[in-house]
C-alpha cells in the first residue's frame, strides 16, 4: 500500500533543501520517514506454534504519523469506555470562519486554544439557561485543522452527554429527545464570545502577522478588520443523536486521533504528483467523492499545515467530563440514572486472561522475541538535509 511515508523518503530529501520548515515540522517528517523502519530498532520474532521467524521495527509513535494513530486511538478508546452513560449522545462541531483560520496558522496556540475553550463555554453557557436545558453538561473536544483536500480548515468536534446534573447535583436533567441544544443561538454566542477574546489577545499583544497580514498588527487595521466578522454567519451545527454508547465508541475511533489524510485515501504517486481521494462537501450524493492531484511539494506543505505546537492537547474534556472532577461527576449521574458502574477486572485477577503482545497472523499463536534490534538513529531529531552526512 502506498504510504505518506513513500512520499516523505523519496521527495523530503530535495523539498527540504528548498523549503523552510519549523523544527516541529522537520521532527515529523523525520518520524514518519523512520516509523517501523531498522533506523528505530525493533525485534526479531518466533511463533511458538508453527515456528515462523519475522522481524518487527519500532514504531515512531509520533501523533501526526498515519501509521501509529489506530493502536494509540484503541488504547485510548479503552481508557474512555467507563466513561459513557446510558444517554444520547451529541455531536456538535464549531468552526473558525476563513479570515481567522488564516490567521490562526501564526497564532496555532493562541487560535486553537480559544477554539476550543469558547466552543466549551458557549455549550455550559447556553446549557445552564433553565430556557434551554437548565444543566451542568460535559463535553469532549476533539481538533481537526484540516479539510478533506488538506486545506487549512480548524473546527473542534464536541461529543456531549445529552443531558446534565440539575444546578444543585441532585437530578439528572435529560435533553428532549433527539435534540441537544438550539445550533443558532450557540452559533450567535460563539461568534461574539470568541471575537471578544481575540481582539483582547490582540491587545496583550499576543498574536502575530505576517505576509499579507502585517499590518493587522495596528490597532485600528485590525478593528476595522473584525468589523465583517461580526455580522457573517459562523459555522455550528449539530448532527443527530448517536444510536447508542456502542456507537459513539465506533464514532469516536475514527475523530479522536485521526490525522490529515490517512494511507488508505492515496491512490498514485508518479510523475505527475500525488493522487488522492477526497471529499466535495459542497457538492451532492455520489459527485462529492472525487479524486484530486497535487505536486509532490505542495501535498508535502499541504499535510505539514497540521503540525500542531509542542505540548499542544489536541482531545480536551469539559464541564463534567474535566479530568479533575470526572470520576466524581459520572459516579454521581450513574447514582441519579440508577446504574451500576461496570466492575473492574485488574490484569492480576486470576480469572483475567492477559492477552499476547504478539501474535502470530498466520496460525494465531503468541509470538516470543528471541533478540531486540537497536535503533540506529534519533527518533527526534530532525531528518537530514540532502548533501548532509
Amino acid at each position: 500500500m502506498l504510504e505518506v511515508a513513500d512520499i516523505f523518503r523519496s521527495h523530503g530529501p530535495a523539498w527540504r533543501a528548498t523549503t523552510h520548515l519549523s523544527l516541529g515540522q522537520l521532527k515529523v517528517m523525520s518520524a514518519i520517514e523512520q516509523c517501523r523502519t531498522a533506523a528505530l530498532g525493533g525485534h526479531v520474532l518466533r511463533c511458538s506454534g508453527c515456528e515462523r521467524i519475522e522481524v518487527a521495527f519500532n514504531s515512531c509513535r509520533n501523533r501526526h504519523c498515519t501509521k501509529c494513530q489506530a493502536s494509540a486511538a484503541h488504547r485510548w478508546l479503552e481508557a474512555r469506555q467507563a466513561d459513557l452513560l446510558p444517554v444520547e449522545y451529541y455531536h456538535v462541531v464549531f468552526t473558525l470562519p476563513a479570515p481567522v483560520g488564516a490567521i490562526a496558522w501564526y497564532n496555532k496556540t493562541v487560535i486553537y486554544g480559544l477554539l476550543f475553550d469558547i466552543a466549551a463555554e458557549t455549550l455550559r453557557t447556553i446549557a445552564a439557561d433553565p430556557r434551554h436545558l437548565g444543566a451542568q453538561i460535559g463535553a469532549t473536544l476533539v481538533l481537526h485543522t484540516w479539510g478533506s483536500a488538506l486545506t487549512h480548515h480548524p473546527h473542534v468536534h464536541g461529543i456531549i452527554p445529552g443531558g446534565g446534573l440539575s444546578p444543585d447535583g441532585e437530578r439528572w436533567i435529560a435533553c428532549r429527545t433527539g435534540f441537544f441544544l438550539p445550533v443558532r443561538v450557540l452559533s450567535r454566542l460563539f461568534r461574539r464570545r470568541f471575537l471578544e477574546a481575540l481582539e483582547s489577545a490582540h491587545q496583550r499583544g499576543q498574536l502575530q502577522f505576517f505576509g499579507e497580514y502585517t499590518e493587522l498588527a495596528n490597532a485600528a487595521t485590525f478593528a476595522r478588520w473584525l468589523a465583517p466578522l461580526r455580522t457573517c454567519e459562523w459555522v455550528v451545527y449539530a448532527k443527530r443523536p448517536f444510536a447508542g454508547p456502542d456507537t459513539v465508541l465506533e464514532y469516536l475511533s475514527r475523530y479522536t486521533h485521526r490525522v490529515a489524510i490517512s494511507n488508505q485515501r492515496l491512490v498514485a504517486f508518479d510523475e505527475r504528483g500525488v493522487t488522492f481521494r477526497w471529499k466535495d462537501y459542497r457538492a451532492k450524493g455520489r459527485t462529492r467523492h472525487k479524486i484530486m492531484t497535487l505536486e509532490t511539494g505542495e501535498f508535502m506543505r499541504r499535510f505539514l499545515l497540521h503540525v500542531l505546537p509542542a505540548g499542544f492537547h489536541r482531545i480536551r474534556h469539559y464541564g463534567l467530563l474535566a479530568n479533575p472532577v470526572r470520576r466524581a461527576s459520572l459516579a454521581k449521574a450513574r447514582e441519579l440514572l440508577d446504574v451500576m458502574p461496570e466492575p473492574d477486572t485488574q490484569p492480576d485477577d486470576p480469572g483475567v486472561a492477559i492477552p499476547a503482545v504478539f501474535v502470530c497472523r498466520h496460525c494465531g499463536a503468541p509470538m516470543i522475541v528471541i533478540e531486540i534490534l537497536e535503533r540506529t538513529a534519533p527518533i527526534r531529531a530532525p531528518p537530514k538535509r540532502r548533501g548532509q552526512t
